[in-house]
């Protein structure tokens, strides 16, 4: 699978309906793709949090220039568990069945895949003209 946006969150941004704004709470979750599939129909977070590996981290530093989404890196402590090849972008409202899924991140990445060993597990974005993604 290649990097992807959601399309259903594209939908909902392009419609301006309720949390689809980058602009709140933004989670990166490490995923098990042994576990989650990419899927173009998935919506919110309770699709992917079965195959969540550790605790998701809020993206911080967060900048939106040009139609790039940027944002600092984030740190996992402690992780264990099973293997990670994949990491999930999300809006966090507090309820895994509302929160909107937004970008699928498993190619180009430094660090993926990675086996858990207790240690910490830090996402460093791209802090390149790609960003995270872009619209």
């Amino acid at each position: 699978m290649a990097n992807a946006i959601y399309p259903l969150w594209k939908q909902e941004l392009l419609q301006g309906t309720t949390n689809t704004s980058l602009g709140g709470t933004v989670k990166a979750a490490l995923v098990d793709t042994g576990t989650y599939t990419y899927s173009a129909a998935h919506q919110y977070y309770s699709s992917v949090s079965s195959a969540v590996v550790g605790t998701p981290q809020t993206l911080g530093t967060k900048t939106f220039v040009n139609g790039v989404f940027k944002a600092a890196a984030v740190t996992y402590t402690a992780v264990t568990g099973n293997s990670v090849e994949a990491i999930v972008i999300y809006i966090d409202t507090g309820v895994a069945a509302t929160s909107p899924l937004v970008a699928y991140i498993d190619t180009s990445q430094t660090g993926l895949p990675v086996t858990p060993n207790g240690g910490d597990i830090t996402y460093t974005p791209d802090s390149g003209t790609n960003g995270i993604f872009a619209l």
